[in-house]
């Protein structure tokens, strides 16, 4: 650390952290822990052209699966028990960031050695998000089409840049 902060605050770049272990992206193409939910897409077992808008609220253990197209998810039972899409999400996210970070941001207790995220939820109904994740997720894939260049661009400030790995 310099008298100025941590080397990487004061650039464009951002430190990136490994995934724990690979993931498979086609089923679950993006998952983050953001906004007080776990949240991500994932793809349609039986159809393309559908994903679901998948969320779990941090503290309350709110579930909530969508459509793209806004329908409720058939799977998620009552609200409080959980379909595949959001086991899943869940799966993806531990491969990503690993079991105790999910569960720190969660809140969710877990007994010792126990790796399992869903004996620590305690599940309840969460209000539809799925516009809000949906929308996050389109922004995400919009930068896949900027052209590649090696002038700064100003709204990519945020994005890890190469050989910034933490």
């Amino acid at each position: 650390m310099t008298s100025g902060g941590v080397a990487y605050e004061r650039r464009s770049a951002a430190p990136v952290i490994a995934p724990v272990r690979p993931r498979k992206l086609a089923k679950v193409p993006f998952v983050e822990l953001a906004e007080g939910r776990l949240q991500g897409v994932v793809s349609s077992g039986s159809d393309v052209e559908r994903v679901y808008v998948s969320s779990i609220t941090a503290g309350d253990h709110g579930l909530s699966c969508n459509t793209n197209n806004n329908r409720p998810c058939g799977g998620l039972s009552g609200g409080t028990r959980a379909c595949n899409h959001l086991r899943a999400l869940a799966e993806a996210a531990v491969a990503q960031y690993g079991v105790d970070r999910v569960a720190r941001y969660l809140k969710v207790t877990l007994a010792d050695g126990d790796d399992d995220l869903w004996s620590g939820l305690h599940t309840t109904t969460a209000p539809n998000r799925a516009a809000e994740v949906f929308s996050g997720f389109l922004r995400h894939l919009a930068y896949l089409e900027v052209p590649a260049t090696v002038e700064p661009l100003p709204e990519l400030h945020w994005f890890p840049a190469a050989g910034v790995v933490r």
